[in-house]
């Protein structure tokens, strides 16, 4: 398999979406799917040990809900990159799946049939959300701020001044060559930035990133 292959997980227990989208992804060039699964017990093992770049995965298995996988595969795989497509748009799935590891978040039918599309939107840095999901989220930081748009006993920020300024580009949707672009500064360096945006907000994700320095009130000037 050639080095610039996007690798794929499935997590899906509709047979039908399941094959749909495992056709568009192995018909897609340097894309491949490396393992399928239906129940939350089969996608497990496969997480423990397969090696993927991007894990596609719905939230309603009929074993348990996707969430714990999310949190299991951005622990265990943290360059990879995690999306949901499912029918559950209420605040509490979005919010969950983001602070599990989510990268991505798309509901079904609606906005899921350019999967191949939006895993290399994934890939490239970016953040592929529903607009309805992206209410959600919006919706969940007002529930956690002031009047005045602060977060409560928000600390002094532990960013640079770099730090932050690509944080907000990351919270923009920005992916990271975009980022270098507007900074001119690398690819590679915008990636080193984020690495230790990441290891001080203690994430793992951009989805992460974002409603974290939300929360701590790092974006409140955004």
């Amino acid at each position: 398999m050639p080095d610039n292959t996007i690798t794929v997980l499935l997590v899906e227990d509709d047979a039908e979406v399941q094959r749909r989208f495992r056709d568009s992804i192995s018909a897609a060039p340097s894309m491949a799917v490396v393992g399928c699964a239906s129940t939350k017990r089969d996608a497990q093992q496969l997480i423990e040990t397969l090696k993927f770049d991007v894990m596609v995965i719905d939230l309603g298995l009929p074993d348990g809900n996707g969430i714990d996988l999310i949190r299991l595969a951005n622990r265990l795989h943290p360059s990879s990159d995690i999306m949901v497509i499912t029918v559950y748009g209420d605040e509490q799935h979005v919010v969950s799946s983001i602070e599990a590891g989510a990268t991505g978040y798309i509901l079904k039918e609606a906005e899921s049939d350019d999967i191949t599309g939006q895993i290399r939107l994934l890939r490239g840095g970016g953040s592929p959300v529903s607009p309805s999901v992206a209410r959600s989220v919006l919706r969940a930081l007002q529930n956690h701020t002031t009047g005045s748009g602060i977060v409560p006993n928000a600390e002094p920020s532990p960013l640079s001044a770099r730090e932050t300024e690509i944080l907000h580009l990351l919270a923009k949707g920005m992916s990271f060559n975009e980022i270098g672009e507007i900074l001119t500064i690398s690819p590679h360096t915008v990636t080193a930035h984020i690495k230790k945006i990441y290891r001080k907000l203690q994430v793992h994700s951009r989805g992460e990133a974002v409603y974290e320095a939300s929360q701590m009130g790092l974006l409140k000037n955004n």
